[in-house]
Parts: C-alpha cells; structure tokens; sequence
C-alpha cells in the first residue's frame, strides 16, 4: 500500500526554480513539499555544473532579478560560496554570478528548513492522480517504495514539464517547425589553469575572440569567461559541431567550467536518447580535455576536476500555457499588466542542428517582462508551472531557459500557489495585484 503525505503546496523539482518556489509558498504559510530525484537540491546548477548564473542585470547593468535569488547569493557571500556579482568577461551579458555549488546545496536545505519546507530527495515523480481538472495526488517511487504526496495547489518545476505531462496538460517540444529542441551538453571542470596565461594570450590575440570582449577593461578586473580561441578550435579537428572555445573561471583560483560539448538530434524525455546523449557526452568531455591541455594556452597542466552527474538539458517539454511568451516579446523588451518577473538576458539560441548560435538583444531599457499568464497551463487548474517549462516559444525559452530567469519565476509561482492555497481558490482565480504585492513585498523586482 502507497504511503500517503499531505501538503497544501506540492513543488516538484529541486532546481532553482523549485527551491524559489518553495520557499516563497512555505514563508506565506502554506504547507509545503518538495520533491527531488537526486539525493541533492540545485537541478541543473549542480547536477549538470551549469555554471556561472548568468544574468541578474540588462546590459547596461540594471538589476531586474532580485528577491529570493538575490538572497541565495547574498547568504553564498556571508560563507565564501559565491563572490556576487561580476564583469561578464566574455562580453555577452553584463554580470556573470560564480557560485560554489556544494556550498549552494546546503545552503539550500538550510533555508527550506528555516520556511517549514518539508524535502523528499531520492524521489522520482511517475504518475499523477486527476479528478476531472484537478491534480488530486501524485505518486513518487523512492528507495522505500510508493508514496502518494495529495496536495491543494501543484508547482511544476521540473524543468521537463513532468507533472504537466503526466496530468494531461497540454505541453510542447521544441522548435515549431520540426520538434526539434537545443542541444545537451556535458560539462565538466579543470583545474591546474593558469588564467594569467589564459589572460595574456587574449590581450595578444583579440581578433581571436568574441567581439564584446572588454578588452579596454580586462587588466583591470577578473577573468570570469572566455569565448573564442577560434583558430585553434578551426584546426583542431575535434568532431564536436560547434564553432568556438567556451569556458568560464571559478569556483577555485585555477579551475574552469567548460562549455563545449554539444549533443544534437536527441530527446531529452526519452530514456534511450539520454542513454545515447550520455555516452556521447562523456566521450566528448576526454575529447575536449586533450585537446585544450595541447592547444589551449594556459591548458598544459591541467587537468579534469569534476563532471557532470547527468548531462545538461537546454530544452525539452514546456506546458501550453494562457499565455506563451515570443521572441517579439523579448527582443521588443514588452511590459504586461500581469507581469510577475523581468529578465535582461538575451536571446542565446544553441541551434538544434547546425555549428553556432542564434543571438539577439533586448530593445528598450535592456529587460522584458514575464506574464503570469506563462505560469497557468491549460485543462488543469491546480497547476503552475515554474522554470524551463512556463509556456513560451523555442525562440523565447532560449531566454527564459537560463537560471535566475527560472529563479524569479521559481517565486512567482511558489507565492501565487500560497495564495491560491489560503484564499481558497484556484491559480487562475487569484487577484493578479496581490500576488504582485507580495512579491515586491519579498523584494522582486516587477
């Protein structure tokens, strides 16, 4: 017989958006879980070292995510977790976020505790129990057999779309034209780099890097990312299809996280296809550390410090919401009534198919906003979603993807499923204003 738990909020997904959900509906007072399937919190952050969190700001160095996510970081510096915000080296955005990501999940945990948040880790999610338009119940499988977790309000936070799935909620995959999404990466640190080497070679070279490297100000301020050594990677003959060198610096003094490999044509949600993309990956990772320990300056003695525990995912499933967010939306920086969280990151999409990467600035004051309408899947109406899957476009989760895009809509979430909770009714119901309220009372910027 399936043991059964009671919640008033059930979040699942123990990413960044998860853990922000969480931990806004468990400060409003509603009773709250939170389902993870690893035996640690952080998702992608930590499971898949997706690293650094890029970006709190616009472009022009405008804060536009604050709240819950500007604490985490806060309460990473009080312990030596994080050094806060940052110069983005590469030149892409304008504040990258380093963060030590075993510090990070704790610190997490902690927090959770501190809000009254009950945490179930080694629990995967596999069926969800509806009654006409509503989730009665989900049923996780852990080490200790079934449970039924029965809930008011559910938060989606899978990053895949899980509960949406498994409810019957409508949900899209990939691109519109052929289904097909972003590609996985495998990342993995190195450690034993000499940045100095690393730094000298790029103020020799500039032509061999990204054109918004700072270059004027790099004596000056710390190494976070590289981008570039474009040269060397089109001599390589490493049989990886992209078309540049990605790394960023931290969280130690010579180490680097390393973004370069790329799995295409597979799907995330598909266990034989993650099986594949798995292999891959990692057979890529040995490629990529001969390679740059040869040919990379700064490389020679280094070597490979940490991998992923599973491989990263950019794009699987994402719910068919009241509202899906477009690339006009983003590129044209648009203001909507219902906003619940801003984000100035660009577009980044990594093609599907191809060697490169589709880019596109944010028009405006540098930040757009996210409806809350993006939040509210269609058919099930104790549902939200939070994270990589709100409802958008290919295009435009190519920005809402990124982790304190999900960390802000992570609150929005978890505060509008308290509300729903305590004032009786269903997400879709609830007084839009006062949910915003209470998120700039939490310090979110809207």
């Amino acid at each position: 017989m399936d043991r059964i738990l009671e919640a008033d909020v059930v979040v699942v997904g123990g990413g960044p958006a998860g853990i922000n959900a969480a931990l806004a509906s468990g400060r409003m007072g509603a009773k709250t879980i939170l389902i993870e399937r690893y035996g640690f919190l952080g998702g992608m952050s930590t499971a898949a070292l997706v690293y650094p969190w890029m970006t709190f700001h616009t472009e022009k160095g405008d804060q536009v995510i604050k709240g819950i996510a500007q604490e985490i970081v806060e309460r990473l510096q009080e312990r030596g977790g994080s050094p806060g915000h940052l110069r983005d080296t590469v030149g892409f955005v304008h504040t990258v976020t380093p963060y030590h990501p075993e510090i990070y999940k704790l610190l997490a945990v902690e927090m959770l505790k501190e809000a009254g948040v009950k945490l179930l880790v080694h629990s995967f999610v596999d069926e969800a129990v509806v009654e006409g338009d509503r989730i009665r119940a989900i049923q996780i499988t852990t080490k200790s057999g079934r449970y039924e977790i029965r809930g008011n309000i559910f938060v989606d936070a899978s990053g895949d779309a899980d509960v949406a799935y498994l409810s019957g909620a409508p949900t899209y995959q990939g691109r519109e034209s052929d289904g097909r999404t972003q590609p996985m990466t495998m990342k993995f640190r190195m450690r034993g780099v000499d940045l100095e080497q690393v730094k000298a070679y790029m103020l020799a070279h500039p032509e061999d890097f990204y054109h918004k490297t700072p270059f004027a100000k790099l004596r000056e301020i710390p190494l976070t990312g590289v981008q570039g050594f474009y040269t060397q990677w089109k001599a390589s003959g490493v049989p990886i299809n992209r078309d540049q060198v990605l790394f960023f610096t931290g969280p130690e003094k010579d180490e680097v996280l390393i973004n370069c490999t790329r799995v295409q044509g597979l799907d995330g949600t598909d266990v034989e296809d993650l099986t594949e993309a798995e292999e891959i990956g990692r057979r890529q990772v040995l490629m990529m550390s001969e390679f740059l320990k040869s040919k990379i300056a700064g490389f020679s003695g280094a070597s490979i410090s940490a991998v992923g525990t599973q491989i990263g995912i950019r794009e699987t499933r994402r719910i068919a919401g009241a509202y899906s967010l477009t690339i006009e939306d983003v590129v044209q920086g648009r203001k909507f009534a219902d906003v619940v969280a801003r984000s100035g990151y660009p577009v980044d999409i990594h093609d599907p198919s191809g060697k490169g990467v589709i880019a596109a600035d944010i028009e405006g004051d540098g930040a757009y906003d996210i409806p809350y309408r993006c939040l509210l899947p269609k058919r099930i109406e104790n549902l939200l979603a939070a994270g990589r899957c709100i409802s958008t476009t290919h295009e435009a989760l190519a920005t809402t993807r990124l982790t304190p895009s999900c960390m802000a809509t992570g609150q929005a979430a978890g505060t509008a499923a308290a509300i729903a909770h305590l004032d009786r009714t269903i997400p879709r119901k609830i007084d839009v204003s006062k949910l915003q309220l209470e998120l700039r009372k939490a310090n979110a910027v809207l």
